[in-house]
Order: structure tokens, then C-alpha cells, then sequence
């Protein structure tokens, strides 16, 4: 690890305070709470004694004394207000340090809302240079992490997507947040965001709030993901919630599908959409995928791409945009076995977990060993907790702080009814908790979906050493007749008959024999018919088999690049005093491995000496593969500094002489001399983590210069 100023660590163990802070706040705030809903009551109570003993002309020294106490408990109310505002401003101070960071970003150029010349367009922004750079890093770590040290098989498939496809999916039905409009004008919004920040907002300002009140909203902010558009609906008209801008009435939630749509090809008769995902695409390639592995399980297929989701009311930077960047892996799995080779490698690692029963009970996330939760059954099986342990080596490796991330499972009622288990690696910012990564086992929903309106059996096959006796329910349509009944829609009847499920084709038997005859919806007609006994047969028999035909489960991490950069970015932004101490200079602690630029390379002054070993140097990197940057401008050497700080550059090579370079170390501001020839070689090795600041110290002449100091 670099080594920090002292300045640096106050800040960063100031940072980490945060959790804990936030996690005694709750208990705080309702205990003032409690105590101002006294002291209130007692103040009234007090104040109509003393208008009691004026109306009735009571002696002065018994009024001055009942005036005294009124005074000393509005003394007291008055510091427990003050208490409770303190307590409740952290909200001014996080939206303090976001401006901030967001103003360097967009000063800097590491990201700009796009067409800014024209005023924008909410939720899409552009990456500049060094936030390009950045996304770039953390895509190649990601690579390297994952696809590469798994053995995964990467694919790239097409932004535009059939409707069929995403029909199959369920995404065309299904893809919607709950919407309100602005009953005068028209304004659309997110319904949900309206009630958190009205919720925020009381929780924030009113002191006069109840503990009772102020329990109901947290309530409310717990439960929102779970509103019903009734339940929303309902909220919003309790609290009297009206559009934000107008005042004006709200509409009831409606469904707003995010999917941007489009058609392919000129006619428009192909209607298409902008994928909302980038899985789809894995999906409906595992037969070629299976078979360019060997027919073999598990394996695992990954996928960079851009996704689409046209969002009601894009904000919150690029936390929540209309365009952005997913990582997405699907190993897929045997259902009957779902252990995994190398799940012993992360079995000891430690860290915050916040299972579904402490979410129940309103406990906090804890650190908890992930063999312990795997072995217990938090976790569901150990391929899952596998991906969980590697995506948290993957976001403590980019540096997001390890006491600032939480491993959250999906409460019952939030996971999709085919699921087996889903959490959500969630990281804090000023924001809150924000979701980055969600890893999920998706059983075997998506494969079965798309075999069954594709046609194509998405399967895998496991050969037994020697076949096996199994009792199979064998469905045998008979044509003639369903030909004669049905005629050109005969085929789409054999289908659905041959693709029933056990107990379905078993109800049919009984149906049959009982009445005769039977009612049965074909989903392909749109329309149910009438099935006779002599139009199909469903029997049992023993049939050997040499192998096992299933449909795999499927393990998915998703990653959300952007909300990952933006996370990565509060938590490595500090500020420090300049040397004068008369103003803050900014600073980004980006580990090497992610930062845009790894070195600088200046000369100390002006002098076409120093700018020659400057330009040797830096020829010496760029042969090396290594980012940089030089300056040969006049700037001082301390400004220079402070510029490449605020980009988050690890290091800074200063040429002062023609046979030897100082080295400096962003955080520390530690400087070490090394000869010319090797700096380019130094430089690498420390940046690709070959060695450590540590031993590059310890290894090289130490140098002090009060005028290359900030």
C-alpha cells in the first residue's frame, strides 16, 4: 500500500467513521426525537400554568417562579432542536463533499453531461480523457479478474434486439417503473422518487416530527421497491404529494416501460428494441457456446457492452443515465451441483454481509466469513458464494473502501419467483447505499424461456458409465386426428401437447379418462381448445437411458461500470493543505491500476538539458507500455504537482540534473533520487505492482527539497 501524509490518513479514517456514524444515527435520532416530543409537551403544559396564574391574579413571586421554569424548558427544548438539526445536517455536509467532487470531475474533464452546447439531455453524459482512461482500466482489471483468470468466453453482441427475443424474456411485459404526470402540464415522474424525497426531505428538516411519524417513514423508505402502484398511489395521497415544480395534482402510478424501441430494416414491420441488458445475447448463444466448450459443464460466457433504459427522471450523475456500461457473466451450472473447484480459494475472506432475517429484525450488516454464510445456508450454494467473494477482491482491488461495502441478499418478496438466492454487492457514497453489483442464481428461467418460444432445446447433456433404468411420462400426439380437428394450426397444438410438464400432462390423462375430453390453452393460438380422448396419449413407461438431458442453471454477477466509477471516485477523493496553507488542494488516491495516468515527467526548470532526459524518459515509458504525461511548460514545479494530484497521478518524475531523477509518491509527497536509466524500469514495475512503494523507498536514495514541495 502507498504510504499517505498524515493530512491524507486523518482524512481517510475520517471517511471511514461514516458507516459507524450512520449506523448509531438511526438510535440517536429517534432517542431526541422522544425527548423533543417531551420537552414540547412540558413546555405546553407549563405555559398554560403560567397563563392560569395570570388569569387568576396569583401572588407575582408564584408567577416569576412558574415564568422561570417555562423559560428553562424552552432553554432546554432549544438544545435538543439544535441537537437533532446537528444530527440531521450530515445530508448538507455529504451534498458539500459530492459538489465538490463532482466539480473537479467535470472540471477536469473526466466526465461532461452530453451536448452540453445545446443544454443537454438528461441521464447521458460523455467521458472525457482521464475519464475515459479510468473506464478503460477498470475494464481491463475486470477482464483479467474474470474472464481471463476463469477461463470465460467472450462474446459481443448487437445493441439492437428483436422483440421476440426480449418477448421471450419477459422484458417487453415486465420492464416498467411506476409513473406520475403533472395532471396540468403534462410533467412526467418516477413515483417512487417523489415519495423518498418527500420522505428524505421530513426525516431531514421537520424537528416537530414524531417518533412514531419519523418510524413511519423510515418504514416507508424500507419497504418502497415493494409498493404496489396501489400502495404508491395511496402514499402519495396521504401525504399530499404534489408535482415538485407546479404544486399542481399528481396522476395515479401507471407502468412506463424503459425499453427505447425501434424497427429494423426499412419497411418497420420488424419491431426491435435497444437492449435493457446485455445477457439476452449470452442467452440465446449457449447451444454454440456449450458446443465450443465440448459439450461441457460449467463454464462461463462474459460480455461488455452498452445497455439502454429510458428513465422517467434520470439524476444523481452517472448513477442513474439513459445509456451506460454492464459487464455481465453467466456460468452455467448443473442444477444437482452446484459446488465449485475453487471456492476454498475464497472461503476465509471476511467481510460486511447484511442477510435477509437482520434486514427483517432492523439489525445492521455484519462482518461475517463467507464459509460460514455458504455453509449455514445464507448463501445458497457455493459457486454463488464463489462470485461473491471474487467480486469483492475485484471492487477492494480498484479501491472502493472495504468498510464502505455491504453484500446485501434480496428480501423473499424482491426476488424473482424462479430465483434461488440474489445479493447485491452495495456501496456507500453521498448518495446512500447504492446497488453496483448483482449476483444472482437464476436456476435454469432464462434458458427454459427461450427454448420454449424459440423451439430450440437449450440444454446439456451428462453420459452415464451405463445406462440407467428411468420411468419417463411419454406424450404421444395423434396426428390424424388433430390434423382433421385443427388443420393448418395442427402443428402449433402438437407442440404445446408435447411441451406440457408432468403434472400438467398428468391432469390431462385423469381429465381425459374421467370426462372424455378437456380444456387446453395453446399459448402459440392465443386461445384454448378442446382435447379428446382419442387425440393424444400420455402414458408411463421404463425406458434405459445413456444419458441425463437438462436444462442448466445459470449463476449471473452484473456489473454497473459507471455507478462502480462514480462509487471509486468519492471514495478516493481527498483534499489536503497547500504549503501556505491558504487555500485546499484536491487529490484523487486512484490505486495505480486504475488510474488514467500513471506518471509525469517533468524538468524542474526550463533548460533544454533537462528537457532532453525528459524526452528520453518518456520515450523509455511509452516503450514500456506505461501512460504518461510530460510537462515542459514554465509552470512551477509545485503547481504541476498539484495539477497531476487532482488527476490522480501515482507518480511524478522530476528531472533536476542530467544523471539522476527524483521519483515522488502522490500521497505521501515522499521523494526518492534514482539514476536515469532506470526510472522508465522503476516506474513500471511499481505501477504494475511488481513492487511496492514500500521497497522502492527502503531501496533508493530518500530526497528533501523544500522547493519542489506543494
Amino acid at each position: 500500500m502507498l504510504a499517505l501524509s498524515k493530512r491524507a490518513i486523518s482524512i481517510i479514517t475520517a471517511t471511514k467513521k461514516i458507516s459507524c456514524i450512520s449506523s448509531m444515527a438511526s438510535t440517536t435520532e429517534q432517542t431526541l426525537r422522544e425527548t423533543l416530543a417531551s420537552k414540547l409537551s412540558a413546555v405546553e403544559i407549563q405555559a398554560n400554568t403560567v397563563r392560569s396564574l395570570k388569569a387568576s391574579s396569583a401572588p407575582k413571586p408564584d408567577i416569576d417562579a412558574a415564568v422561570q421554569a417555562l423559560n428553562a424548558l424552552k432553554l432546554e427544548k432549544s438544545s435538543i432542536e439544535k441537537s437533532l438539526q446537528s444530527l440531521l445536517s450530515g445530508s448538507d455536509s455529504r451534498e458539500a463533499f459530492r459538489q465538490s467532487v463532482v466539480n473537479t470531475l467535470e472540471r477536469r474533464l473526466f466526465y461532461i453531461p452530453s451536448f452540453k452546447i445545446y443544454r443537454g439531455v438528461a441521464g447521458l453524459y460523455d467521458y472525457g480523457p482521464p475519464g475515459c482512461a479510468v473506464k478503460s482500466n477498470v475494464l481491463s482489471f475486470w477482464r483479467q479478474h474474470f474472464v481471463l483468470e476463469e477461463n470465460m468466453l467472450e462474446v459481443d453482441c448487437p445493441c439492437v434486439t428483436p422483440e421476440v427475443v426480449l418477448k421471450a424474456s419477459g422484458h417487453v411485459e415486465k420492464f416498467t417503473d411506476l409513473m406520475v404526470k403533472d395532471e396540468k402540464t403534462g410533467t412526467c415522474y418516477r413515483a417512487d422518487h417523489l415519495l423518498k424525497d418527500y420522505c428524505n426531505d421530513k426525516l431531514q428538516k421537520d424537528l416537530t416530527l414524531s417518533p412514531d411519524k419519523a418510524a413511519e417513514l423510515k418504514h416507508v423508505l424500507t419497504m418502497l421497491d415493494d409498493f404496489s402502484s396501489q400502495q404508491l398511489g395511496a402514499k402519495i395521497k396521504d401525504y399530499a404529494i404534489t408535482a415538485p415544480e407546479t404544486k399542481n395534482p399528481l396522476s395515479d402510478p401507471y407502468p412506463f416501460n424503459l425499453m427505447f424501441q425501434t424497427s429494423i430494416g426499412p419497411s418497420g414491420v420488424a419491431p426491435g428494441f435497444m437492449r435493457p441488458e446485455t445477457a439476452q445475447g449470452i442467452f440465446v448463444n449457449f447451444k454454440d457456446l456449450y458446443y465450443y466448450n465440448g459439450n461441457k459443464l460449467p463454464f462461463a460466457a462474459a460480455q461488455i457492452g452498452q445497455a439502454f433504459r429510458n428513465e422517467i427522471s434520470p439524476r444523481q450523475g452517472l448513477l442513474r443515465v439513459r445509456e451506460f456500461t454492464l459487464a455481465e457473466i453467466e456460468h452455467f451450472v448443473d442444477p444437482d451441483d452446484k459446488s465449485h473447484p475453487k471456492y476454498a480459494e475464497v472461503a476465509d475472506l471476511e467481510f460486511f454481509m447484511f442477510p435477509r432475517d437482520e434486514q427483517a429484525s432492523g439489525q445492521s450488516a455484519k462482518k461475517l466469513r463467507l464459509g460460514e454464510a455458504v455453509s449455514k445456508g445464507i448463501v445458497n450454494n457455493e459457486t454463488l458464494g464463489y462470485f461473491i467473494g471474487r467480486v469483492y477482491l475485484f471492487l477492494t482491488r480498484l479501491g472502493i473502501d472495504k468498510d464502505r461495502l455491504r453484500f446485501r441478499q434480496h428480501l423473499a418478496n424482491e426476488m424473482a419467483h424462479y430465483a434461488a438466492d440474489c445479493w447485491d454487492a452495495e456501496i456507500e457514497c453521498s448518495y446512500g447505499w447504492i446497488e453496483c453489483v448483482g449476483i444472482a442464481d437464476r436456476s435454469a428461467y432464462d434458458l427454459r424461456a427461450h427454448s420454449e418460444k424459440s423451439g430450440v432445446p437449450l440444454v446439456a447433456h451428462e453420459k452415464f458409465s451405463e445406462p440407467k433404468e428411468v420411468e419417463k411420462l411419454v406424450i404421444t400426439p395423434i396426428k390424424k386426428e388433430l390434423g382433421l380437428a385443427f388443420k393448418g394450426n395442427q402443428k402449433k397444438v402438437v407442440e404445446a401437447l408435447e411441451a406440457m410438464k408432468e403434472k400438467e400432462a398428468l391432469d390431462m390423462k385423469a381429465a381425459l379418462e374421467s370426462k372424455g375430453e378437456v380444456d387446453f390453452e395453446v399459448c402459440t393460438l392465443g386461445k384454448t381448445v378442446t382435447i379428446n380422448k382419442n387425440m393424444v396419449t400420455i402414458h408411463k413407461e421404463i425406458k434405459k437411458e445413456h444419458q441425463r438431458v437438462f436444462t442448466p442453471s445459470v449463476i449471473e454477477p452484473s456489473f454497473g461500470i459507471g455507478r462502480i466509477i462514480y462509487c471509486l471516485y468519492e471514495h478516493t477523493f481527498y483534499t489536503r493543505a497547500s504549503k501556505a496553507g491558504d487555500e485546499q488542494l484536491n487529490v484523487f488516491r486512484f490505486p495505480s491500476l486504475v488510474a488514467p495516468i500513471k506518471c509525469t515527467v517533468f524538468p524542474l526548470v526550463q533548460n533544454q538539458k533537462y528537457e532532453d532526459v525528459a524526452k528520453l524518459i518518456s520515450k523509455s515509458l511509452t516503450a514500456a507500455g506505461i501512460s504518461h504525461k510530460i510537462d515542459i511548460t514554465g509552470t512551477s514545479i509545485g503547481k504541476r504537482y498539484a495539477r497531476t494530484d487532482e488527476l490522480g497521478v501515482p507518480f511524478a518524475v522530476t528531472v533536476d540534473s542530467t544523471t539522476s531523477v527524483t521519483i515522488r509518491e502522490r500521497d505521501s509527497k515522499d521523494q526518492v533520487r534514482v539514476d536515469v536509466e532506470k526510472a522508465a524500469s522503476v516506474i513500471r514495475e511499481v505501477s504494475e505492482g511488481q513492487r511496492t512503494w514500500e521497497d522502492v523507498w527502503s531501496t533508493f536514495p530518500h530526497h528533501s527539497s523544500t522547493t519542489t514541495d506543494d
